[in-house]
């Protein structure tokens, strides 16, 4: 059995080599501010690549439950994506004041009603971010976290 100042030593010497965990923190987004009506009350962050094309692609991301937009970006990594592959991105995020558990409410008629709450906020988002840069508005992409439904029922009132 080794020493406890052996198994000290050892970790003192692995503490450079491991990864830090990832902060909830992602210098990469950019807030989304006065993006016109928000009856869903939800935030939004935007990611636009270093070279962007003349009408480049946007897929908007909806993280899962118990997740923020910065969190799910650094456990997914879309901005690398977006980054390689030249698309930008948006990612609503929920409020917890919305929702405890940071779920979009999909099972809520008045949030995914077309022009009502959450799916009405999303679409003003989208708006924006083509209008602002660039965007080919006929290559906007939804990509949504968990349940089939989840997606489907946000996505089916976003174009």
């Amino acid at each position: 059995m080794r020493s406890m100042s052996d198994t000290l030593a050892r970790l003192a010497a692995l503490r450079g080599t491991l990864r830090a965990r990832p902060s909830q923190d992602n210098p990469d987004l950019v807030a989304l501010d006065a993006f016109g009506s928000n009856p869903g009350a939800l935030g939004g962050y935007i990611y636009l690549p270093s070279k962007r094309g003349k009408d480049m692609a946007l897929v908007v991301v909806l993280h899962g439950c118990t997740q923020t937009a910065a969190g799910y970006d650094i456990g997914s990594g879309w901005s690398r994506l977006a980054e390689d592959y030249g698309f930008a991105l948006l990612l609503p995020e929920q409020r917890r004041a919305n929702n405890p558990n940071l779920c979009f409410n999909w099972f809520n008629p008045e949030d995914i009603s077309r022009d009502h709450g959450e799916v009405f906020s999303i679409r003003r988002m989208i708006a924006k971010v083509v209008a602002e840069h660039g965007i080919d508005g006929a290559r906007v992409r939804d990509r949504a976290f968990g349940r089939r439904r989840h997606g489907r029922s946000h996505a089916r009132h976003l174009s």
